[in-house]
């Protein structure tokens, strides 16, 4: 079986499923690995004692240290999940590169700063090992089947895009960039609005307006975390409009059809809400890494497209003032 290491003992790492049932889709990198089967929790480092304890005991972890270096005991591994806070990934980053391990696990953002993150990416190339970021709904099996009826024009043109989110334009806005530059490539960032601190000083929510290279105008609106979560997508199409809300949790879905009050003229259907596939996503991306490191598959989420996204984040803070 395939050795891990996970950094951090968190939230991401396990602590959002501690409590939910075994057989529930996994969001947490601890519950994906033990799910697929593959491979085998072997080490896991966390500063806090008694969090790193709770978390080897609860996913089955063979070892637990206080710190990465001291995980190098264990050593070596196919994969390392780091699941510690942003502010801790540049070097743990640079640590477990230094371990050698086959692929690496990043959760978003890569760093602070693309200037960092661009190095790292390219120090873990130097080195042949993989990387890959945690942009979730690359592996949602809704989200792929979108990106490929957008391309092979089940839509047909898309005229324009509306998104909204919150919680940091690098936070939550790397992860809303990165959807849409899995969906229609490239961007240039037009303008950005006023930046609101809804998550931190250091990271707001900043309303934008992009485009894609084919001139698709996107427009990305914010409203407040302390008020609530938002993460929501909306695309305008030749035939109909597509919405993704909660996150990817559901979609609405509104083909065009004649207008039932004005003869001869097309309108938008109800439309019906359709559950997502948003909670197969980390199933999907651990299933992708077992069979990238067999050599027969791709990874869809890389340090070159993290650093992609997080280019427009900065691009946004530019825009407005905050670079």
């Amino acid at each position: 079986m395939l050795s891990v290491l996970i950094v951090g003992c968190g939230a991401i790492a396990g602590g959002h499923d501690a409590a939910r049932p075994d057989d529930a889709w996994p969001r947490t990198h601890a519950a994906a690995y033990r799910r697929d089967g593959g491979f085998r929790l072997a080490a896991c480092a966390d500063p806090d004692a008694a969090r790193r304890q709770d978390f080897a005991d609860r996913w089955g972890v063979e070892q637990a240290f206080a710190t990465l270096a001291a995980a190098a005991s264990a050593a070596p591994f196919d994969v390392i999940s780091i699941c510690s806070p942003t502010s801790a990934h540049a070097a743990d980053l640079e640590a477990a590169i230094a371990l050698r391990p086959r692929l690496i696990v990043c959760e978003k953002p890569v760093t602070p700063s693309l200037a960092e993150t661009a190095r790292l990416v390219r120090l873990a190339r130097h080195h042949g090992i993989g990387l890959a970021v945690n942009h979730t709904r690359r592996w949602a099996p809704d989200v792929r089947a979108l990106a490929a009826e957008l391309a092979g024009g089940r839509w047909g043109a898309v005229r324009s895009v509306s998104a909204a989110y919150t919680k940091g334009v690098l936070n939550n806005g790397s992860h809303l960039f990165d959807l849409l530059l899995f969906l229609f490539g490239p961007l240039d960032v037009v303008a950005a609005g006023k930046p609101v601190a809804d998550h931190s000083a250091a990271d707001p929510s900043i309303p934008c307006l992009l485009q894609t290279l084919s001139g698709i105008p996107v427009s990305v609106g914010i409203a407040h975390a302390a008020d609530y979560a938002l993460f929501e997508l909306t695309l305008f199409t030749e035939r109909g409009v597509i919405g993704m809300e909660d996150g990817g949790a559901n979609w609405r879905i509104r083909p065009v059809v004649d207008s039932p009050a004005f003869p001869g003229y097309r309108a938008l259907a109800s439309g019906d809400f359709v559950p997502g596939r948003y909670d197969e996503a980390m199933a999907n991306a651990v299933a992708e890494f077992r069979l990238w490191l067999d050599g027969k598959a791709e990874l869809s989420s890389t340090g070159e497209t993290a650093a992609a996204a997080q280019a427009i984040s900065e691009a946004v803070l530019a825009k407005a003032g905050r670079r």
